[in-house]
């Protein structure tokens, strides 16, 4: 079999993934590359890698895209990793910055502030890094693992998640397993079961990755409480809205 090439997003909530990849012996002939959530799109619409674990947001931008996995990044209550955080409360935000790592999250807020909040701030999109350092920022919408330090920053913080289960009373998928064309039935199969291997192994995870967890975080707790990894009937549903949502806003 030639070598399959894949992009997973390279933030905690998906270690157990990359760690299912990397030790259950399912899988042999692959190169990983860990990347930011609209980087693994990107690498997958230009054919750089043959799969990608590609943000909900960019979904459209690929047509009839193949979804190669019983596994996906979602929630079903607070997520932890995706906020909006703010100076001001929700009826008087007047401009949100967009965070450049996941075009999921900016789509989702938003989807969020036309649908549920019924507000119309402006929007700025930051460059890279620039969420790191939000200090300046009104309002940001910022993803991954630079929220666990600087969520303490801003007095209002609002879960993305959260706000979507609350308004839907379905849960969100943030990013889903596809191809762009058909991929052999065997490897899916041990791809499947090494994405599982990692799910079931998740205490694992703290020591593979001793030196990549954001200090002070309770990785396994995060998991456990804030990711729901199996891409179910309910999360189809949720996705499904969520893309049609998107849609109207385009419109």
């Amino acid at each position: 079999m030639d070598l399959v090439k894949i992009s997973a997003v390279s933030y905690l909530n998906t270690y157990p993934f990359v760690l299912g990849i990397k030790t259950s012996g399912e899988l042999d002939d692959i190169e990983l590359q860990l990347d930011v959530p609209s980087i693994c799109a990107e690498k997958l619409k230009a054919g750089i890698v043959d799969l990608a674990l590609v943000p909900a947001g960019a979904l459209p931008d690929f047509i009839d895209p193949y979804f190669v996995s019983d596994y996906c990044i979602g929630a079903e209550n607070k997520v932890k990793t995706v906020l909006l955080l703010s100076h001001q409360p929700l009826e008087k935000i007047s401009t949100i910055h967009l965070d450049f790592d996941s075009r999921s999250s900016v789509a989702l807020v938003q989807v969020l502030a036309k649908n549920s909040w019924k507000i119309s701030p402006e929007w700025v999109s930051l460059p890279p890094g620039k969420a790191q350092r939000p200090s300046d920022i009104e309002s940001l919408v910022a993803i991954g693992d630079k929220t666990f330090q600087i969520s303490a920053d801003f007095p209002y913080v609002y879960d993305l998640a959260e706000e979507w289960v609350k308004f839907t009373g379905l849960p969100f998928v943030f990013a889903a397993w596809i191809s762009t064309k058909p991929l052999h039935e065997g490897f899916l199969l041990h791809f499947n079961n090494a994405l599982a291997y990692g799910v079931n192994h998740i205490h694992e995870v703290p020591e593979f990755f001793r030196n990549s967890i954001p200090k002070g975080v309770d990785a396994v707790k995060y998991f456990e409480e804030n990711i729901s990894y199996r891409f179910d009937d309910k999360k189809k549903k949720g996705l499904e809205l969520f893309l049609s949502l998107l849609k109207e806003l385009k419109k």
